[in-house]
């Protein structure tokens, strides 16, 4: 097949992230956005996503992919995927600032519950506020990444190839 028929890593990254963008926005406006469960289900959307269109394009590459190219193809694929998401939580929690105070009440509540003392909740929210945008902008490329590289690494390993000689012609 020639370059303009493969599948486009670019594009799936843009679906992937657009399926993350309006899970999110589900669990934003119903009210789930704190439910752990249901937030560590974006990420089993990341590994499927990946999985399939990682093998969607050694299909459309007739299975002449090596492990090393559909690695690569998945791996380029979670970074469009990141920074698209990335750039949405940060629009969103600039437009919506009170998700933002809605979260620091949702953790003062927990860290209550875990027995801390008012001291250490404020202290605890203190440095929250002040690192709010490291920890959003760092937490969603480091877990977004390392969860593609493992989905890219199951989805290159899982996905069939039919082995060329170097002697064929291409």
């Amino acid at each position: 097949m020639d370059n303009q028929t493969k599948a486009s890593h670019i594009t799936a990254g843009l679906i992937i992230a657009g399926i993350l963008i309006v899970y999110s926005m589900v669990l934003t406006f119903s009210g789930q956005s704190t439910n752990q469960s249901l937030g560590m289900l974006s990420l089993l959307i990341l590994v499927a996503g990946l999985i399939f269109f990682i093998m969607q394009y050694g299909k459309s590459v007739d299975h002449t992919a090596t492990f090393g190219q559909l690695f690569n193809w998945g791996f380029k694929a979670t970074a469009v995927a990141t920074i698209i998401v990335l750039a949405f939580q940060v629009i969103f929690f600039l437009i919506f600032p009170e998700y933002r105070d809605k979260m620091e009440e949702i953790s003062r509540e927990q860290m209550y519950k875990q027995g801390l003392s008012d001291a250490q909740v404020e202290q605890a929210i203190g440095m929250t506020k002040r690192f709010f945008w490291p920890f959003l902008i760092g937490g969603t490329i480091v877990s977004n990444l390392l969860v593609g590289l493992i989905a890219s690494l199951i989805g290159a390993a899982i996905t069939k190839k039919t082995p060329q000689s170097p002697f064929q012609q291409s």
